[in-house]
């Protein structure tokens, strides 16, 4: 049997520019109406027990070039167990190298979310006593924006994740966080559910995820960049989700997201708001400190840059919540890459892992729930 190669399914990305024989050359095809991309996503069938090269040639002009030195692809042959693949970046080519024990492997940039296990996740989670659905609205490509609502306390907390589709890392946390929540004999989640109101949107961009993009929705926009002025032409998920906030108000809130380059696990505060205040600042710091005292996979030392005061970037939905609403926001980052922290050879950071994290996240939160 000739080996081959697809990608025409939910979130499959991949071109074949070459075959010869159990070596292809492939392209990732960027978001639609931009130039991002990194995401890939496809099927290798017919070449069981056979050594195959796959080489993704435009690796050097994707949107995020270092992600690529100590990353690796994650592969399954049944879709539920992804592990990592020997994989090589040299000279601005990624070369994965699988040798499949079956006639169909699936590879991808990480363990897919796909819309299908969001729907089972939205249906399962909103049957549960004492969680509401709420559809937000619609994206361009007619998706609902669906929206978990539970608990009765005063605090209102929003979560919401993979703003940028192909981190479904974000999702899978989602689904741990959420899994924690509703979980009738969790007195951590029991006592968050008397103390706040959760607000969940599982998928901000569902258009992008079904599409197969890295970073943008449907019209090739960059969500974490519509938030000081979302509009229905551009940006519906934005508009439609800041709007609720509107309506709630916002006490806590967590934009959850993958990072390709950095290997940790960390968050990204709201340092250089206009609206600082003193008591924002602490929260945070007692929230970060909390959950790395919680979770060995969490750590404080690597992540991004601090913004200066006043330099803060309001377009993005950390800094916008926080500066909005005084709220304690902040973005959660899990790594491409493995965590170096706590690698694991076999693994690497793992979609079970992002559910962990979910629920670890969810923890630490217990814990300052009352300060906020």
């Amino acid at each position: 049997m000739s080996a081959r190669i697809s990608a025409d399914f939910d979130a499959g990305n991949i071109r074949v520019v070459a075959a010869q024989g159990d070596r292809f050359d492939l392209e990732i095809v960027a978001d639609g109406g931009s130039d991002f991309y990194q995401w890939f996503y496809f099927r290798l069938t017919g070449a069981a027990g056979r050594p195959i090269e796959l080489r993704i040639l435009n690796g050097a002009g994707s949107a995020y070039p270092l992600g690529w030195p100590g990353y690796s692809a994650r592969i399954s042959a049944d879709r539920v167990h992804w592990r990592l693949a020997e994989t090589e970046y040299r000279d601005g080519v990624l070369t994965i190298r699988p040798t499949p024990e079956s006639d169909t492997l699936w590879i991808a940039y990480f363990a897919p979310y796909s819309m299908e296990r969001h729907h089972d996740l939205v249906a399962r989670i909103s049957a549960r006593p004492g969680v509401s659905y709420r559809s937000l609205g619609l994206t361009l490509d007619g998706q609902e924006m669906d929206c978990l609502t539970l608990g009765e306390g005063g605090k209102q907390v929003w979560l919401y994740a993979r703003q940028h589709p192909g981190e479904t890392m974000a999702e899978w946390w989602m689904e741990g966080a959420l899994e924690k929540l509703t979980d009738p004999h969790d007195p951590a989640a029991r006592a968050l559910r008397r103390a706040a109101t959760f607000h969940i949107v599982p998928n901000m961009n569902p258009d992008g995820s079904r599409r197969g993009h890295l970073r943008t929705n449907a019209a090739g926009v960059n969500l974490n960049r519509e938030w000081h002025a979302p509009t229905p032409e551009r940006s519906p998920e934005v508009l439609a989700v800041r709007n609720r906030m509107d309506e709630t108000g916002v006490d806590f809130a967590m934009d959850v997201h993958g990072d390709e380059a950095i290997p940790y696990v960390f968050v990204a505060g709201f340092e250089g708001i206009p609206n600082w205040t003193d008591q924002q600042g602490a929260l945070y710091l007692r929230y970060r400190e909390t959950l790395a005292r919680r979770s060995p996979d969490f750590q404080i030392e690597h992540g991004y840059a601090v913004a200066r005061p006043g330099s803060a970037n309001l377009t993005m939905s950390t800094n916008q919540v926080a500066n909005r609403f005084g709220a304690v926001s902040m973005t959660l980052e899990m790594p491409f890459k493995d965590n170096d922290g706590l690698p694991d050879p076999e693994f690497g950071w793992s979609a079970e892992r992002s559910m962990r994290m979910g629920a670890d996240c969810i923890g630490a939160l217990h814990e300052i729930i009352g300060e906020l």
